[in-house]
């Protein structure tokens, strides 16, 4: 009896290690409210920040909603190619077809950003956060000083 419980264990255990997540296709969808980056695309796997922490996606991924925050989104494609954009906030939708959307707030390649313009745009955002009077002048600025930070990080890196 005790062998072939064991059996059927082995059996099970050497089956769950062999399938394989990133099978499959995973359709991509990725917006800003002044581009599409890509519609439907077949990728391997995107990287996210978000403020339940940063993770990754691949095809068959549980379904999720997810609160992107500011940071790096990387994606990678399906011919191995590394893209990645800077996401002030938005939303990510994980389906149960294994598609995946994407919708920025903001988003920008990251060798599109400027590091000078980014380090001005987080003194700005200092400036406000330390001449705010209201509580929700400076809950607003936080918000700015926050993604500037990512914003130069962002920048930094590419």
């Amino acid at each position: 009896m005790f062998s072939r419980a064991a059996s059927t264990l082995v059996r099970r255990v050497s089956l769950v290690g062999t399938r394989s997540y990133s099978d499959g296709p995973m359709a991509f969808t990725f917006a800003s409210q002044n581009q599409v980056f890509y519609n439907g695309a077949d990728v391997r796997q995107v990287d996210v920040p978000s403020f339940s922490g940063s993770f990754g996606i691949l095809p068959k991924h549980v379904p999720s909603l997810a609160v992107l925050k500011p940071g790096v989104l990387t994606v990678l494609e399906a011919d191995g190619a590394a893209k990645k954009y800077f996401v002030s906030s938005g939303i990510v939708t994980i389906n149960e077809d294994s598609s995946v959307q994407i919708l920025a707030e903001e988003a920008a390649g990251v060798e599109e950003l400027d590091l000078g313009a980014a380090r001005d745009i987080l003194s700005k955002a200092h400036s406000e956060a330390n001449a705010a009077t209201s509580e929700e002048a400076k809950a607003e600025a936080l918000i700015k000083v926050e993604v500037a930070e990512e914003l130069v990080k962002a920048a930094e890196s590419g």
